[in-house]
């Protein structure tokens, strides 16, 4: 073989292609289409990996960690198990609406006359529920003589007109309020913490022509316990005394003891008070001695423990009987205990029967005999 000769291999790469046969369809030269196909392939595989990393990543987002699990059931069974925010009962009764203007109905002073105007079958707004009829003969009531401050075919009286009993006394007064055991203790001697009139009324008093009263004040041993949180109910009837002021007074009822209206027929000193028979100094009215007359005020106690306060809603704003129910009260928010609670509790006012005229809850006996 010659060894200078080229392989076989090398002629035929050089070897040129043969035409072809005439008739013979000839093949059209195509890029090589390896290339393409792999970069295909790379392209499907990179969005099938990115679907799948989606794939997982939503499901890790929708799936919370044993942790998070772990909290969520704690959050819901805490859910499940709280109890049910409280929610105050409303409080029963004729409610006050306080941005209401009541007006100022007795600004000229003309009060009407209340007398006789008891009932003891049932609670009647603007009378006393009385539990029994023991009123005396007019004879023995009091005041003697109708005074000149009566008007209008005595229908009426000028509370600017009346007389009042002349003097002025100073007394010393034991005093207390006390809360135990779901009670409100009160604790009084009876005298006032403001002067008192000149009792018994002196011979030389102008007063003494319309009411004589021959009473002298003297202390008292009362001790009133009456409930510290009443239950509000169906009015009840009532004796002759009210409760108690926190002047330390004890508070009667709107009558005389013979069934007149006291405040239009007995003559009181300066601060609307005076002693009966027992040397028992009381008021039937609201006393001018008292200077803040607000509702929201509490003034004293009834027998059955709710509060009594005044009458004012605001400036030449008033509550009158007309405005409260058939005990002479109503439902506001008041400062009780050093707080704002809003409760049930009776009105003094200007007019008869000036203050609670039956109760709401039950009543304690009042520590003193209530005679007038």
């Amino acid at each position: 073989m010659d060894p200078e000769a080229k392989p076989a291999v090398q002629s035929a790469e050089l070897e040129t292609p043969q035409t072809p046969m005439p008739g013979t369809p000839i093949e059209p030269m195509l890029p090589d289409k390896k290339p393409s196909q792999k970069w295909s392939i790379i392209v499907l595989l990179v969005i099938l990996l990115l679907l799948v990393g989606a794939y997982f990543m939503h499901k890790s987002a929708s799936t919370p960690s044993k942790s998070t699990l772990t909290n969520a059931s704690i959050t819901q069974s805490t859910t499940a198990t709280a109890k049910p925010e409280t929610v105050a009962p409303k409080v029963e009764g004729l409610q006050l609406d306080p941005k209401k203007n009541y007006g100022n109905k007795y600004a000229d002073g003309l009060l009407p006359v209340g007398d006789n105007k008891y009932v003891t079958d049932a609670a009647k707004k603007g009378y006393v529920y009385e539990c029994q009829n023991n009123f005396v003969p007019a004879s023995q009531a009091g005041a003697q003589n109708r005074g000149p401050w009566f008007t209008n075919n005595n229908t009426q009286w000028d509370v600017n007109k009346k007389s009042h009993i002349s003097g002025s006394i100073n007394w010393t007064q034991q005093f207390s309020v006390v809360i135990q055991n779901g009670k409100r203790i009160i604790t009084t001697n009876d005298l006032p913490n403001h002067p008192t009139g000149v009792f018994p009324v002196a011979a030389s008093d102008p007063a003494r022509v319309y009411d004589g009263n021959p009473n002298t004040i003297s202390a008292q041993t009362m001790v009133y316990s009456v409930a510290s949180a009443p239950t509000y109910g169906s009015p009840q009837c009532m004796g002759g005394e009210v409760g108690v002021m926190l002047t330390g007074v004890a508070l009667f009822n709107g009558f005389d003891a013979g069934g007149r209206d006291a405040g239009a027929w007995e003559v009181q000193d300066n601060c609307d008070g005076h002693p009966q028979n027992k040397g028992e100094y009381h008021y039937h009215t609201l006393s001018k001695c008292i200077t803040d007359q607000s509702v929201k005020t509490v003034l004293g106690y009834a027998l059955d423990g709710y509060p009594i306060t005044g009458p004012k809603v605001g400036d030449k704003n008033f509550l009158t009987t007309d405005d409260l129910d058939e005990c002479h009260g109503i439902v506001s928010d008041i400062t009780l205990d050093n707080k704002t609670v809003t409760t049930y509790h009776y009105v003094m006012t200007e007019d008869f029967p000036y203050s609670a005229s039956c109760f709401r809850a039950t009543a304690i006996q009042p520590p003193g005999k209530p005679e007038h």
